[in-house]
């Protein structure tokens, strides 16, 4: 990438913020705000997200086997999907540990109900959700995001970011849309293949 203009106080070049940009995304876990990287670099933060856009798009024109998306509000390197399968092969070598149909509709529900209730998702599915709703909040995708005002404020529950960085989504509002609220099989099974769990980071979209 061709340097643009120089910062006036930082001796940065748009080819050094990009240098530096991939830098700290390389050695990032989570996605990173842009705002966390325009502290770093003393840039706007809509300076970052323009320059990691620049980034994505010429990874994406020269064919890297990597991504530089944006998800969960932040950026991060991930696995190109035409590639992520081999990357699957190799860092769960064929060991994987699903989430059962009754935790995706339950974590479903939650997803476009939230906030929501146990009573209320007990109500939907017509079982009780205790261990599911357990067993969703220790692998990190949903949370208590607040109380119901009604009669024994019940806990209510929402969805974390962890599940916007596994399902790869920026925020709640690029979740498909439903005809119907109760969940299909196609989004029973997109669910599934986004939110496989295994060894590490065990989703398709492995970061780099």
């Amino acid at each position: 990438m061709e340097p643009m203009s120089p910062a006036a106080d930082s001796g940065f070049t748009d080819h050094d913020a990009a240098r530096a940009i991939e830098a700290i995304l390389m050695a990032a876990v989570e996605p990173v705000e842009p705002s966390v990287v325009a502290q770093l670099l003393e840039k706007p933060a809509a300076f970052v997200n323009d320059l990691c856009a620049q980034l994505s798009a010429s990874y994406e024109a020269a064919g890297h086997g990597f991504q530089l998306v944006r998800v969960a509000g932040g950026w991060r390197y991930q696995t190109h999907p035409d590639v992520a399968v081999y990357v699957e092969r190799f860092v769960l070598d064929g060991q994987r540990a699903r989430l059962s149909a009754a935790a995706l509709e339950t974590l479903a529900i939650v997803a476009y109900k939230q906030p929501i209730s146990r009573g209320h998702i007990a109500t939907i599915r017509g079982v009780d959700p205790d261990a599911v709703l357990h067993t969703l909040q220790a692998r990190g995708y949903i949370g208590q995001v607040g109380r119901d005002a009604g009669p024994g404020q019940a806990v209510l529950w929402g969805t974390t970011t962890h599940f916007l960085e596994k399902l790869g989504l920026d925020s709640l509002e690029d979740l498909p849309p439903l005809a119907g609220f109760v969940p299909g099989a196609d989004l029973v099974e997109a669910l599934e293949q986004g939110l496989t769990y295994g060894p590490g980071r065990g989703d398709g979209h492995a970061p780099g």
